[in-house]
């Protein structure tokens, strides 16, 4: 025991020693950086600075790749398109290991198309099994798109193109029966989509909204 309170000891110093060392601006260019003296000589006491002197602003070009977010009416989405066909290739070459060649879902990703024997929304009168599914649940076509070019394939996630986005889009949407075999998404298609579940779901602001459906 009293080795392990001493290691907890020495490891309480050096984050100690770190917060300060963290407390201290950016040199100068060519000014000498404050030495051990000068953290350890510092008082508890001392009002936090202004900054800590971590980091640096993010470029135009940071802040772009990151800004990507594609709104329920479409607003963010990119040029291109895809279709049913070039999305089922996508799918079985960068999606199906995880989430079922017919994205019935797998231990490794979730499903993607309802239940067949729960195919309604999850948890509304007389539904209590449905599937929390793309499908049955999610409110808004543009949010797949957005989910897909951000976060998949989980292991290279950013790596698919934005029309192979639109395709693979195109493909999960044909296999919950919400377009045809022949449907080219884009930017002006897919907002369009009726997803089932649009209306079981209201705006929350945080301030007024006080109602679940």
């Amino acid at each position: 025991m009293r080795g392990l309170e001493r290691a907890l000891g020495r490891a309480a110093l050096a984050a100690a020693l770190l917060l300060a060392g963290c407390d201290e601006p950016v040199p100068a260019a060519g000014a000498a950086a404050p030495g051990h003296a000068d953290v350890l000589a510092r008082p508890a006491s001392a009002p936090l600075p202004a900054r800590f002197g971590v980091g640096r602003p993010a470029s135009p070009s940071e802040i772009a790749a990151l800004d990507i977010d594609v709104g329920p009416d479409g607003v963010g989405l990119p040029p291109g398109s895809g279709t049913v066909d070039a999305g089922a290739a996508v799918y079985a070459a960068r999606c199906a290991s995880c989430h079922g060649v017919q994205g019935e879902g797998t231990p490794a990703g979730d499903r993607l198309v309802p239940d067949p024997e729960a195919p309604g929304f999850p948890d509304a009168e007389g539904l209590e099994d449905g599937t929390r599914a793309i499908g049955s649940y999610w409110p808004w076509a543009t949010t797949l798109f957005d989910y897909v070019r951000r976060s998949m394939p989980q292991d290279r996630p950013g790596t698919l193109t934005d029309p192979e986005v639109y395709a693979v889009t195109a493909w999960i949407l044909w296999r919950n029966g919400l377009v045809e075999e022949d449907a080219v998404i884009d930017a002006s298609s897919l907002p369009a989509v009726m997803m089932p579940a649009r209306d079981r779901f209201v705006p929350d602001d945080r301030l007024t909204a006080n109602r679940v459906k």
